[in-house]
């Protein structure tokens, strides 16, 4: 069984990351047939993922966001390409909510 561990820090605070977790987990569904649920916590929230071949989490923090994912034998192989296309997808969601304005309430 491959293993995918991905772990990026950022400024965003909580809001912030957790609109990004969200549009990831709502990408992911739409895109990629995942099944995602969703536990906010007061410090962190964690997203479960799943489908077949794949099981996994990302936790997202204040300032951090570690992604954790087991690939079956069959996505192992491709484990480098699976890995680099979520890399991208979450720096790219990353950038555009850093470059976007504060929502002041």
């Amino acid at each position: 069984m491959s293993t995918i561990h991905i772990h990026r820090d950022h400024h965003l605070g909580m809001a912030r990351a957790r609109e990004v977790a969200w549009q990831w987990a709502e990408d992911a569904e739409a895109r990629l047939g995942m099944e995602c649920t969703v536990y906010e916590g007061d410090d962190s929230d964690t997203i479960e993922f799943t489908r077949s071949g794949v099981k996994g989490e990302l936790v997202v923090t204040a300032d951090t966001f570690e992604l954790k994912a087991k690939l079956g034998l069959l996505l192992g192989a491709l484990r480098g390409t699976i890995e680099s296309e979520i890399e991208k997808e979450l720096d790219r969601l990353l950038a555009a909510k850093a470059k976007s304005p504060k929502k002041r309430k």
